[in-house]
């Protein structure tokens, strides 16, 4: 652009019909041209830029859509669910309170559909508004393996709530984007944390004390990769567990896989764009 207008300015100064005038004339059009095709190259690539990254969701909506869509027939997980978006609408701005629950909301829907999937009768996802939502199982689970699976799927739902936010955030360049997809990433690893009956605890009742320990160094090697402290709890609550007496008889690496997995996507996918704001969107 500032080499266009250098020789347009030159080109004025030159009288016409000299040689001079001419050779500026035809590398100002070789330029113009330049920025065009550049123009048009780029137009090209944000298209297919845009169909590469949207494939993916396209995918898992087209997969999972109706049975997503099927939940918010629930009269109490539709009512809570607007409940909980009003109290961060007063807090943030009503597009990310309505992000960030729908995202909470998919996560919750991860649990049913492995619930399902192991043939076990579920509520609906119920919101408690502040603090977060739950789902009811109908009926225990038979070992495990079942529950830590069942744990685990509200994560990985939750993992591609966040990504889809991040992908909204490359393709419209909204910092609300990056705001629903740390916020929502970071709930999921809240979740993650092997106590209790949270996510990640459920998880842990399927790996042998020695799986335990080898995923202590995972979660300090993603804190040190993010600066996520979050992973420092993951770390705390892991070495806790080392100590528990309910740990597995034999081991279970597709759940540590899992585990692994879920904490170097989410920690990454916590971090958010420095100077971007993203709160800030009433």
């Amino acid at each position: 652009m500032a080499a266009r207008d250098a020789w347009k300015a030159a080109l004025q100064l030159l009288p016409s019909g000299t040689v001079q005038h001419a050779a500026v004339a035809e590398r100002l059009r070789g330029i113009e041209q330049r920025i065009a095709q550049s123009a048009s190259e780029r137009t090209s690539f944000g298209k297919w830029k845009g169909v590469a990254i949207l494939g993916p969701l396209a995918v898992f909506l087209l997969t999972k859509g109706k049975f997503i869509l099927l939940g918010l027939a629930n009269l109490t997980t539709l009512s809570t669910m607007l409940a909980s978006v009003g109290v961060l609408w007063s807090l943030y701005g009503w597009q990310f309170g309505l992000g960030l629950i729908v995202s909470v909301y998919i996560h919750e829907m991860g649990h049913v559909a492995a619930m399902h999937r192991f043939g076990m009768p579920a509520s609906a996802p119920m919101f408690i508004p502040g603090l977060g939502a739950f789902v009811l199982l109908k009926q225990k689970w038979v070992n495990a393996g079942e529950d830590a699976r069942i744990g685990l799927a509200g994560p990985f739902w939750g993992l591609a709530a966040a990504l889809a936010a991040w992908i909204l955030w490359l393709i419209t360049g909204q910092p609300v984007w990056t705001a629903i997809g740390a916020g929502g990433a970071w709930i999921n690893l809240l979740n993650l944390i092997p106590v209790w009956n949270l996510d990640g605890g459920r998880a842990f009742r399927a790996l042998t004390r020695f799986q335990r320990g080898a995923l202590i160094p995972v979660f300090l090697a993603v804190w040190l990769m993010t600066g996520e402290g979050m992973l420092i709890i993951l770390a705390i609550g892991a070495g806790y567990r080392l100590f528990t007496k309910d740990y597995a008889g034999t081991p279970d690496n597709r759940i540590l896989a899992q585990f692994a997995i879920l904490a170097v996507l989410l920690g990454v996918l916590s971090l958010s764009i420095p100077g971007a704001e993203p709160f800030k969107t009433r």
